[in-house]
């Protein structure tokens, strides 16, 4: 596994992600990937399923030191008081003293993001987060949130993948010393539909899929977040290692991203950078 390390601390580069995993589906999931090579998890109280998160975690016998967990509060609670408590109680559903990433799900205008980086400060300087970030931030209000952070935020994580291009966002990341976290990474299974992920595919005897999570880690400040209950996916997601693309492939890769693939534009989101 490769980390990434954003101000002394210490990300895998690639997590699972539990978006619409429920029940004991979520549960199972989570203790499989622990028990084999997974080290990150990565869930939302929007999600509803962190109680399921922190069974599969204690149910895979992991040990908390080794776990490095993600969670989120939701934008309808980011006025101070609503913030606390709802940090508060994921803990308490995640059956763990801390996380190790705290972000803010998305920006909310209605509240003012001084009051919201405050209290996502507060978390950290309480101990209930180890360090702290924020999701969906386009690059002006990410630069407004890392200053008024202190430069404490360690990542923005968002829609990335091969199909989607995040070239500003990424500059700006770098730029403030963050790592950027890519959700749908792999747009859904879409990769296995495209000719170029398919002959790289048959060249490095890898599936499609692996190689858009290798595209993705082989960025030097890019965390991906893969989603899947299939146990054979799970282990696949994990073993892009043993294999580096070209410059040119990458190249090849980049050169599909654009604007238009965006995949989830939430009425409630931000105005996006135009690339």
């Amino acid at each position: 596994m490769i980390f990434r390390s954003v101000r002394d601390v210490s990300i895998p580069a690639i997590g699972l992600g539990t978006w619409d995993l429920r029940g004991s589906q979520c549960s199972q999931t989570v203790s499989f990937a622990l028990q084999n090579g997974y080290s990150h998890v990565d869930t939302a109280a929007y999600y509803e399923n962190e109680s399921e998160v922190g069974d599969g975690i204690r149910a895979s016998g992991m040990n908390r030191s080794d776990l490095f967990l993600t969670t989120k509060v939701w934008w309808d609670q980011l006025a101070a008081d609503a913030f606390r408590k709802s940090a508060e109680t994921s803990l308490r559903k995640l059956q763990t003293d801390y996380v190790d990433l705290l972000l803010v799900h998305w920006p909310n205008p209605d509240i003012p993001l001084a009051e919201t980086i405050g209290a996502l400060v507060e978390a950290k300087d309480r101990g209930l987060a180890r360090s702290i970030g924020v999701s969906n931030f386009p690059s002006a209000l990410l630069r407004q949130a890392q200053d008024l952070a202190g430069g404490q935020l360690v990542t923005n994580q968002v829609e990335y993948h091969p199909f989607l291009s995040q070239r500003t966002l990424l500059q700006t990341t770098q730029d403030l010393g963050m790592a950027l976290t890519a959700y749908c990474p792999i747009v859904k299974g879409r990769v296995d539909q495209e000719g170029l992920f398919r002959d790289l595919a048959e060249k490095y005897s890898k599936s499609p899929v692996q190689i858009a999570l290798r595209w993705h880690v082989q960025q030097p400040n890019v965390i991906a977040i893969p989603k899947s209950s299939n146990p054979d996916r799970l282990k696949a997601n994990i073993d892009v290692f043993d294999f580096e693309l070209d410059r040119g492939e990458m190249a090849q890769i980049f050169a599909l991203g654009s604007p238009e693939g965006r995949l989830i534009n939430a009425a409630w989101g931000p105005v996006w950078d135009p690339e």
